[in-house]
């Protein structure tokens, strides 16, 4: 007679919210394909997601920043606010340069972009599981420059003035979309993106609509200057 083998550990629960249906099929499958994990649902929705972290008290969400109805960024912070105890992580293609410190203070445990080879993503899930945080090499690396830097005018420090929103317009912004392409794609009201544009102007020293345009599409494409309020201050000195 066979001897009963010992019971496996009880396995982790992660809870996957992703709105693109292959890339959420082919985590959940590696999720179950892992002895210790397991995925106890998928949402494709902010208030799916919602509902399921509610109903399914998951070990772990996984979470993209863009899903079909909302901002991750701010469901990490609803989420937060409601369970503190969850362990959110991110896997995001969008740039861990710009969205990761972002993801972190609003929540999130971790931060991993999509281009990541699958073994990087259960090591965040396991790091984080742990209690750990978890970031990139490069990410790590970026940190410690920032830290360590003494000029605030280097690439990506002025943005640090707009609030989640308004970066994400200015994303959208130079990635060529109006004003009501936005606000559909956001559920934001017309008016309410033409706010989010006027205090971009501002924070960021833009004199108009085009200054505004090219900045933003020179951002997206890696090929801004530095802080564009500097030639300001240095013109007015």
């Amino acid at each position: 007679m066979k001897t009963p083998s010992k019971p496996a550990g009880k396995k982790k629960r992660i809870l996957v919210a992703e709105d693109h249906p292959l890339f959420l099929e082919g985590l959940v499958q590696l999720i179950h394909r892992e002895r210790d994990l397991c995925c106890c649902g998928g949402a494709d929705t902010v208030a799916a997601t919602q509902m399921a972290v509610t109903m399914l008290k998951p070990d772990l969400l996984v979470l993209d920043l863009r899903l079909k109805d909302g901002d991750g960024l701010e469901l990490i912070k609803t989420l937060k606010s409601r369970f503190p105890s969850l362990r959110m992580l991110v896997l995001s293609q969008n740039d861990e340069a710009l969205y990761a410190e972002r993801a972190l203070r609003a929540g999130a445990r971790g931060y991993v972009m999509k281009e990541e080879a699958t073994k990087d993503v259960l090591i965040a899930i396991r790091t984080i599981l742990k209690g750990e945080l978890y970031v990139s090499r490069k990410m790590s690396v970026l940190a410690l420059h920032k830290l360590l830097a003494t000029s605030t005018g280097a690439r990506g420090g002025y943005v640090d003035r707009l609030t989640d929103r308004e970066l994400q317009v200015f994303q959208m912004i130079g990635a060529g979309k109006g004003t009501a392409d936005i606000a559909a794609e956001l559920g934001l009201s017309f008016k309410t993106v033409e706010t989010h544009r006027e205090n971009i102007k501002h924070k960021l020293g833009l004199r108009n609509a085009v200054d505004l345009i090219c900045h933003a599409v020179h951002w997206v494409h890696g090929a801004t200057p530095s802080d564009p309020q500097s030639g300001a201050r240095t013109s007015a000195g």
